[in-house]
């Protein structure tokens, strides 16, 4: 690796995505299994060009291994896919994660702000 360029966290072209592995990150929730059927909804109806669209970007992240077909034994939590699209051209695949916002504690680190930061850094050496 020479470059960051050359690096796999970083996206180099339209059809690739960077990927960081090895990070954790902790998310702490309020909430035991089995989860509230809220969780878990069914997806919202679409007409059969918005579906063939969802579908696509399921295939294209599937290729890049952002996501993984999953077993039937396997115990998971999903969520409604959504279509974003713009001018009826362009389109990217959302997830509605809005129920889960109630069932997730927040970890607040506020950032200080700008003119309290530089009023400390006046008085120091």
């Amino acid at each position: 690796m020479n470059s960051e360029r050359d690096r796999p966290e970083f996206a180099i072209g339209e059809e690739s995505l960077g990927k960081i592995r090895g990070h954790d990150i902790e998310l702490y929730q309020d909430v035991e299994r089995p989860y509230p059927p809220i969780l878990s909804r069914p997806p919202y109806p679409e007409i059969l060009e918005t579906r063939k669209e969802i579908e696509k970007h399921i295939n294209e992240l599937l290729g890049m291994d952002v996501i993984r077909k999953i077993e039937h034994s396997e115990i998971v939590v999903i969520t409604t896919p959504v279509l974003i699209t713009w001018n009826d051209v362009k389109s990217r695949l959302c997830g509605d994660f809005r129920a889960l916002n109630n069932y997730t504690k927040a970890d607040r680190y506020p950032i200080p702000m700008i003119p309290h930061a530089l009023d400390k850094l006046e008085n120091t050496k």
